[in-house]
């Protein structure tokens, strides 16, 4: 069975172009997941974290997949740390951020390392704006 996640996209540091284009090469590579659709990126201010920071590049994208929520989770955190992520700093800077937001069939998960939907999922303009644009395009349900 094809489940479609929508996954945040984000990015401070670096060619922030270059890497969502090399993260969408490793999320593509194994050929068990797709990406079924990608929003626009848009730049946002940093939320949080230290006060002296660069403007993220963020986008949304669906993917298809078979994999169970965990799994892709798994996958997508092996890709943060493939294009370099070091998590040091709460909220700091990132060269690849890959945040798994929600899953089509409104599948609910409460673990120690998941909750889906993400529980900023409508708090966050850098996330709501391109999100809105997939949902007007029909690439997510509304």
């Amino acid at each position: 069975m094809t489940h479609r996640y929508a996954i945040g996209v984000g990015a401070n540091l670096g060619d922030r172009a270059a890497t969502f284009a090399w993260a969408a090469a490793l999320i593509q590579a194994d050929g068990d997941i797709a990406i079924a659709a990608q929003s626009a990126a848009i730049r946002s201010a940093p939320m949080g974290g230290p006060s002296v920071q660069e403007w993220f590049l963020n986008a949304v994208w669906i993917l298809a997949t078979g994999l169970g929520p965990h799994s892709l989770l798994h996958r997508l955190q092996a890709i943060e740390t493939a294009c370099g992520r070091a998590r040091t700093v709460r909220w700091g800077p990132r060269l690849l951020d890959l945040d798994l937001l929600a899953r089509a069939d409104g599948l609910r998960v409460a673990s120690p390392v998941l909750t889906l939907p993400h529980p900023g999922l409508g708090e966050r303009a850098f996330v709501v704006e391109p999100l809105t644009e997939l949902i007007q395009s029909r690439a997510w349900p509304a």
